[in-house]
């Protein structure tokens, strides 16, 4: 069975990927495809296909792997029918309830001086005029 996958290449921390159909057997690094019909650069988004060789291989039953099937919807290329998409998978807290999103909201309540500290003068007084 074919598979249209992408191959890493490029150099450290800049990778560009090849877009190949390759047997789905074989790991994507082996060197062994059976054809080369595009390229991904993350950097810059940009993308080349081949889409008449893509929808050949397509029709002939090859599977695009999740990541190139979205680059290649992004593109106009048809998938067929039978393709399902993948579905996007959510991540569940495993204490929801002690996130402070879901604690009930408190009330602000006036604040009142503690008992020990020293109290401050919340409003001005005039000064009185002291007699001699």
């Amino acid at each position: 069975m074919l598979a249209i996958r992408m191959q890493r290449k490029g150099r450290a921390h800049y990778p560009t990927y090849r877009i190949v159909v390759q047997e789905s057997q074989r790991h994507p690094l082996s060197g062994r495809i059976v054809a080369e019909v595009g390229n991904y650069n993350p950097a810059t988004k940009e993308t080349t296909l081949d889409k008449e060789a893509v929808e050949k291989y397509l029709k002939n039953g090859a599977q695009p792997s999740s990541r190139v099937a979205f680059i290649l919807k992004k593109n106009g290329v048809k998938l067929p029918k039978w393709y399902k998409e993948s579905t996007v998978k959510k991540a569940n807290a495993k204490h929801a309830d002690k996130l402070r999103k879901n604690q009930p909201k408190e009330e602000a309540a006036p604040a009142e001086p503690e008992a020990g500290a020293p109290a401050e003068e919340a409003t001005e007084t005039p000064a009185e005029e002291v007699k001699e």
